[in-house]
């Protein structure tokens, strides 16, 4: 199915409802019950005990800094954090859940109410710029239902179709993995602002430092539920739960499907049918799976082996203190103190270690604003040719406020830097040691540029007399000139102020 398959008047006559359950691994160091490492990567079944196993006997115990880790997430989620919740059983059986039950949380979560907010869809990065809050973009308050507690499950990998025999292999390394799940509210209507919650959710977390949100490790899965309803009616359609969706960009694509398959369906006079479908990425559509459970289904009860949860005012205090800056009031503060640009300020806040990098390095500059320059379109345009990381870079942030401040200063010109940064990556080399190498040379003679300035004007009376009939800004053809005639040795701001003084006297 396309998206030309269905005409837009018809797609109009319906609104697609969206929520989205994603889960999240903890980044603790041992697992959320037991003392088995957290580590992805091991060989199989080499991080299991009796405890994540499920074996008689075996008692789980709570890890204090996933609690920590959760709570934090919740607080950066504006999500209000119960005093008492309590842990239960869910009930189901999988080959890779060897206790046949998940302790989770249910009716009294961790924390409840929370929201994020993102662009709508038609204020948001399709074009992949970022929405300024202080323009005309609308911004929506999507909610958070829910964010509890609970441990995952293990892993079945499947392998060959030989002579229509399937092997199965269980990997229980993941078992007991302290997870938080993060429950929104079917406030999304587009599969764009699917898109842009998830993009902000990520964005949060990891500001937050209670994961490292990997999903090919499987470090965040999501889940989402869509349903079609037509325009103007109150009621929710069936809902439809798309799994195993590995990237944003295909939880876009399965929802620009799903609604489409639903609208198909019920513009040929069917019924919707509730259920859980798959997401095939290869083919571009989803797959029945099963019919959809119900909560009832899992039969949840309290957890008889784990008390309950009970978060202290102080515990919450210092969770609270803990907390960073979080990307959005990070990038607005530094779009106002460094007079960035949004789409400036929206690159240098991708991580958090990169910003406090930048950081670090702009307030020892003369002028901040000429090293987001220096390190976005210098630096980071080599590295993107190059195919390279920032951490991959020769130059360092040191090396980049000694460019923007030599800039600043007039002693070098733009592009004698940029030969500079040529020889740097050339040979992978720091800037400070090869501008003292290679220190360009520069005409600070006021006499020798004033002499390549009356040639250049010489050269070009009609450009003169445009100067001087009020266009002020042929200035800056009089210095490319007189640049390209010094081969950029001419002194930037002695330059400046000469041609002016020529062209006006």
């Amino acid at each position: 199915m396309s998206a030309a398959a269905i005409a837009p008047d018809v797609l109009a006559k319906y609104e697609p409802v969206i929520g989205l359950e994603v889960h999240v691994q903890l980044l603790t160091a041992t697992k959320a019950f037991c003392g088995c490492a957290n580590r992805f990567g091991a060989e199989p079944n080499t991080n299991v005990c009796p405890v994540c196993l499920g074996l008689p006997g075996a008692l789980p115990v709570l890890n204090e800094k996933a609690v920590e880790f959760a709570t934090l997430a919740s607080l950066a989620l504006n999500c209000q954090v119960r005093e008492r919740s309590i842990f239960a059983r869910k009930n189901y059986f999988y080959p890779d859940l060897p206790k046949g039950y998940q302790i989770s949380q249910y009716d009294k979560p961790l924390a409840e109410h929370g929201w994020i907010e993102a662009p709508t869809a038609d204020g948001g990065r399709k074009t992949g710029v970022p929405a300024d809050r202080s323009s005309s973009v609308g911004w929506k308050r999507i909610g958070i239902t829910r964010l509890h507690m609970e441990e995952d499950a293990g892993k079945s990998l499947h392998d060959g179709f030989h002579d229509s025999a399937t092997r199965t292999y269980l990997d229980l390394n993941r078992c007991g993995t302290p997870l938080a799940e993060i429950v929104s509210e079917p406030d999304m209507r587009t599969p764009d602002e699917a898109f842009e919650y998830l993009t902000r959710l990520k964005e949060i977390l990891l500001y937050a430092g209670v994961s490292d949100c990997n999903m090919e490790e499987g470090s965040l899965r999501c889940d989402a539920n869509v349903s079609v309803r037509p325009r103007g009616q109150e009621q929710f359609g069936a809902k439809v739960e798309v799994k195993n969706v590995n990237s944003f960009k295909f939880i876009r694509a399965a929802l620009e499907y799903e609604i489409e398959r639903q609208i198909e369906v019920l513009e040929s006079g069917g019924r919707v049918a509730q259920e859980t479908r798959l997401w095939n990425a290869n083919e571009g559509r989803t797959y029945s799976m099963r019919s959809k459970e119900q909560a009832h289904d899992y039969r949840y009860f309290p957890e008889p082996d784990l008390p309950p949860l009970f978060v202290s005012a102080e515990f919450l205090s210092e969770a609270r203190k803990r907390l960073p800056e979080l990307p959005e009031a990070r990038r607005a503060r530094m779009i106002a103190e460094y007079e960035l640009s949004v789409q400036d300020a929206h690159t240098l806040t991708a991580s958090r270690e990169f910003a406090d990098r930048f950081e670090a390095a702009a307030k020892t500059a003369r002028n901040p604003r000429r090293v987001a320059n220096v390190l976005l379109s210098e630096v980071g345009g080599r590295l993107k040719a190059l195919g390279l990381e920032q951490e991959q870079s020769p130059v360092s942030m040191t090396g980049i406020v000694l460019a923007a401040d030599l800039l600043d200063e007039g002693r070098i010109s733009s592009k004698q830097m940029k030969q500079l940064f040529d020889v740097c990556f050339e040979k992978s080399e720091d800037f400070g040691p090869v501008y003292e190498r290679e220190k360009p040379q520069q005409i600070t003679d006021a006499g020798a540029i004033e002499k390549m300035i009356d040639d250049v004007i010489a050269a070009n009376p009609k450009q003169v007399e445009q100067y001087r009939a009020g266009k002020k800004t042929m200035a800056g053809f009089f210095v490319g000139q007189v640049m390209r005639a010094s081969k950029g040795q001419a002194n930037p701001a002695l330059l400046n102020e000469l041609v002016v003084k020529k062209l006006e006297g």
